[in-house]
């Protein structure tokens, strides 16, 4: 005779099934990310060699940040909120499109203007992108790893920090810029293909919740999305001339790729922070995530003498940083305000907003009192985020009760992820090499042949 427990589990012991092509699409997502993160970023460490290239100035050159973050800023809310019914595959694949055009663009640039013009390209790929692949990654799993999924997707960006950015750089320095944004373009064509195949479909919403400003204000939202704001513009002060920053601190131009590939591993620290304490102690974690950026921030002239000292002080900026995607992210959607996909698009427009009035600032700062005054400038904005995550207490409570669409109890589903993802960086980083190798020759012919034509 069988007997029944009428025992109730509780459902955060209760076993989790995933999926294979959950663990896949998820994995996919993350290296979509930390394609997005390199397109967005890679002239941060190609600064130097793509302004004497294109005959501008370094301050100048930010420009091509400021341009990429005004178009996100600008279309992330339109463009997501016009593209909610369509199927989230098509839309994701869409914006690696844009993310391989963009690049091509930009590679084969004849002048500045047109670079800005790639760019511009990629911005409107990466306002639907980032807006669209958190909210993603909670269709595709159980509920309860919602967290960890979102965790997971911006692991992606802090590949692209370590690996992405570094190895553009190298391959700039090696080869030239347009060969390594070459590279990426391919890549990102690669990967569009993969998505294509192997990222599980979801269907787009019905009808997107957008709210209005008023109810963001009303549930938090608004001031989530204003603390994001002044985060993302404190910290691209300073890191939009990051590499000038540490050739001017002693560092050889040579090793600028070495040292962000340093700085990058820092992040995947606060990364992993983020992951442990998104649902433990989110506001808590952010207010010293950002309290400790601004105090680097102050510290680095000071340590500006000793290049190991600025090293050493950039670590925990970076460390620190590392922390804060996620867990804007994660309040943002926890505000409940919104639909996902808009609370994406929401801090999406706003981490933007804050990059190029960042790096515009950044800009102006350097031109008129040099590099030692970026960190004090970027460490006033910074002030201004904490004071809003301090005093707002609706978008960051003080204790943050377990929600099971954000729960984060399983580890063993990121685990098999990440492994998914780090098993294939060797495959990628071989074909960045083979790739480049690629382009440079291609880009070597075409060069050789429009000088043909101008001498006939």
């Amino acid at each position: 005779m069988s007997t029944t427990s009428n025992r109730t589990v509780h459902p955060y012991t209760t076993p989790i099934t995933v999926t294979t092509s959950s663990v896949v699409g998820i994995a996919v997502l993350g290296l979509a990310t930390f394609f997005a993160i390199t397109t967005e970023l890679m002239p941060v460490g190609l600064l130097g060699t793509m302004s004497q290239d294109l005959g501008v100035t370094e301050s100048t050159m930010g420009i091509v940040i400021t341009v990429y973050a005004a178009a996100v800023a600008l279309l992330a809310l339109p463009l997501t909120s016009l593209t909610a019914k369509l199927p989230r595959k098509t839309v994701l694949v869409a914006t690696l499109v844009g993310y391989t055009l963009s690049n091509a663009l930009v590679a084969l640039a004849p002048s500045f203007a047109v670079v800005c013009a790639g760019r511009v390209v990629g911005g409107i790929a990466h306002a639907l992108f980032f807006s669209v692949a958190s909210a993603y990654a909670t269709r595709i799993v159980p509920p309860r790893l919602a967290g960890r999924a979102i965790a997971f997707v911006y692991s992606g960006s802090s590949l692209g920090f370590v690996i992405g950015v570094p190895l553009a750089t190298g391959v700039g320095q090696s080869l030239g810029w347009r060969p390594a944004v070459g590279a990426v373009a391919a890549c990102a064509a690669v990967l569009a293909v993969v998505a294509a195949v192997f990222l599980p479909s979801v269907r787009g919403a019905a009808s997107p919740h957008i709210g209005s400003p008023r109810a963001w204000a009303r549930t938090g939202l608004l001031s989530v999305v204003v603390a994001d704001l002044l985060l993302f513009a404190g910290h691209y002060v300073v890191y939009t001339y990051i590499g000038p920053y540490v050739v001017d601190a002693g560092l050889d131009v040579g090793m600028v790729s070495g040292a962000l590939l340093v700085l990058g591993g820092t992040g995947v620290i606060g990364l992993w922070l983020a992951g442990l304490f998104v649902d433990r102690a989110p506001r808590q974690t952010l207010v010293a995530a950002i309290a400790a950026m601004a105090v680097a921030f102050v510290a680095l002239p000071f340590a500006h003498g000793s290049l190991v000292g600025t090293m050493v002080v950039a670590g925990v900026w970076m460390a620190a940083n590392g922390t804060t995607g996620t867990l804007f992210m994660a309040a943002a959607i926890r505000t409940g305000g919104v639909s996902p996909e808009i609370a994406g698009a929401l801090v999406n427009g706003a981490s933007n907003i804050g990059i190029a009035g960042g790096a515009a600032l950044g800009g102006q700062v350097l031109g008129l009192a040099g590099l030692q005054s970026l960190p004090f400038a970027g460490a006033v904005v910074l002030v201004g985020g904490l004071s809003v995550v301090v005093l707002a207490r609706r978008g960051f409570p003080v204790h943050s009760a377990a929600q099971q669409h954000l729960s984060t109890s399983s580890v063993e589903v990121l685990t098999s992820s990440l492994a998914v993802v780090t098993s294939s960086i060797p495959t990628v980083s071989r074909a960045i090499q083979t790739i480049t190798g690629s382009v440079a020759t291609v880009h070597r012919a075409a060069t050789g042949s429009i000088r043909t034509s101008q001498e006939h």
